[in-house]
């Protein structure tokens, strides 16, 4: 749970896992999940790796399995149960947190004047049920850069990856307290 001011405090009573070194996650820059892997290293005061991936299963394919590196997902992840049951064998559920996110917007281009094709991250995607035609995108930052692009009137993403591509928030909708889910690879363990 965060504390009064705002900081995340680790939900496990392993919380320190002392051999990770390196969290694989999605990007690119400015996802929920990069902030959230930086505030998992900062939480424990120490220095770390952050490496992002087009999909958060990506990590798999390049991270050690000794224990020192995992895996950040995020407990609204639709896909998340695969990564938990898929991997057993390699990997271990070690640590979650709750953390606010960055501020999620509606965003688009200036000047867009209407709204009608909208790009987002399947997990937020409720947040404009019924507005326009919507389309799915590997991560908030990517659903930004595919608005910038022109390829969709707007997108729903961050506040940090709207502003990054030039786009103006059309609706804020705040930031949303997140459960953050940190998987271990297993010492030994065959890919």
């Amino acid at each position: 749970m965060p504390d009064a001011n705002g900081r995340s405090t680790a939900g496990s009573s392993s919380t320190e896992l002392p051999h990770v070194t390196t969290i694989h996650t999605l990007g690119p820059t400015g996802t929920n999940l990069e902030k959230a892997a930086h505030r998992w290293f900062a939480d424990r005061q120490r220095q770390g790796r952050v490496v992002l991936h087009a999909e958060v299963e990506d990590g798999l394919d390049v991270m050690a399995f000794d224990g020192s590196e995992a895996i950040l997902a995020c407990a609204v992840y639709p896909r998340l149960h695969d990564l938990v049951f898929g991997n057993l064998h390699r990997l271990t559920m070690a640590d979650s947190f709750i953390l606010d996110t960055y501020d999620m917007v509606l965003a688009a281009r200036p000047g867009q004047q209407s709204v009608t094709t909208i790009v987002t991250h399947p997990a937020p995607s409720c947040l404009v049920t019924n507005r326009g035609t919507i389309s799915y995108a590997s991560s908030n930052s990517v659903a930004a850069a595919a608005c910038a692009a022109g390829d969709y009137d707007a997108c729903v993403t961050t506040d940090r990856a709207a502003q990054a591509q030039g786009l103006r928030t059309l609706e804020n909708f705040g930031p949303v307290p997140m459960v953050f889910t940190l998987h271990v690879g297993k010492a030994g363990a065959a890919c």
